[in-house]
């Protein structure tokens, strides 16, 4: 039987040059100091937000992924992990679970030092499992703290069960390889639901979301936002007591008055 001349399947497609170069690496990256980052755990997630955005750095907040262990909070050094759209030429889901264990995905976690948050950039896909049981086993053995994750992940029952904070879109059933996305790149810039991370950079993720503070600004992000959480917790006192809202939320002249007295008197109590 003759061939179907239009048929053109199953030819061997020749690859260009990227896909020699893969999985790609960034380079060496600083993380903060400890000491920083454990200052850090006393800042709010919707408090850094809103510091940074009064300083003019508005997009942080990473809109989407929700936490799925209520109550737990990371704050960390970000490592990165950048899915890119398959391209069959270059990588594919054809014979993928394979390709996977010399690929960005297995890359990343060997990278993955103690307190580190891992931030995933999968575009928001509902269909790629980005990672699952075994891979966040291991994540917890080498001593990362949490996972931020723009799309999905996979064996959530069992991955419940591990305790590794998530923060994540959703679930799915896939492997990568049976998807449209192939992990590409680590440790190198990338948009977690259109905010740039970079490596080293710290992550703090709690109930209301995870919020990215640039690495560079994070003593001054500490020192403004203890400051407003300060004065908010006096506003609350007053509110809670039917103070008025015009006075005390956000402070007036009279009510920023009333604070700096109570702060003193809160410094002689202890």
């Amino acid at each position: 039987m003759r061939s179907n001349p239009e048929d053109l399947r199953g030819i061997a497609l020749p690859a260009p040059g990227w896909s020699r170069a893969l999985p790609i690496s960034g380079p060496p990256f600083e993380r903060p100091a400890p000491e920083l980052i454990e200052r850090l755990y006393r800042v709010g997630s919707a408090t850094a937000s809103a510091v940074m955005h009064r300083m003019g750095v508005r997009q942080t907040f990473v809109e989407g992924p929700v936490a799925r262990q209520p109550g737990a909070k990371v704050v960390g050094p970000v490592v990165t992990l950048q899915f890119m759209p398959q391209r069959e030429d270059v990588a594919s889901g054809l014979a993928q679970e394979h390709a996977e264990q010399v690929s960005a995905l297995w890359a990343v976690f060997e990278s993955v030092q103690p307190g580190d948050v891992l931030a995933v950039q999968a575009f928001g896909d509902a269909y790629t499992g980005c990672m699952g049981e075994m891979l966040i086993t291991y994540f917890k053995g080498r001593g990362g703290v949490g996972i931020v994750v723009d799309g999905c992940i996979r064996d959530w029952p069992r991955v419940r069960e591990i305790g590794v904070p998530l923060w994540t879109r959703g679930f799915t059933p896939n492997y990568a390889s049976q998807a449209s996305l192939f992990p590409w790149a680590y440790n190198v810039p990338i948009a977690c639901s259109r905010v740039l991370a970079l490596p080293g950079d710290i992550m703090i993720a709690d109930d209301d979301g995870a919020v990215l503070v640039p690495a560079q600004m994070a003593e001054l992000v500490l020192q403004h936002t203890l400051d407003h959480e300060e004065w908010e917790v006096f506003s609350r006192i007053m509110l809670a007591q039917g103070g008025s809202l015009a006075k005390y939320y956000p402070l007036s002249d009279e009510g920023w008055a009333e604070y700096e007295a109570w702060r003193k008197q809160q410094g002689q109590k202890a």
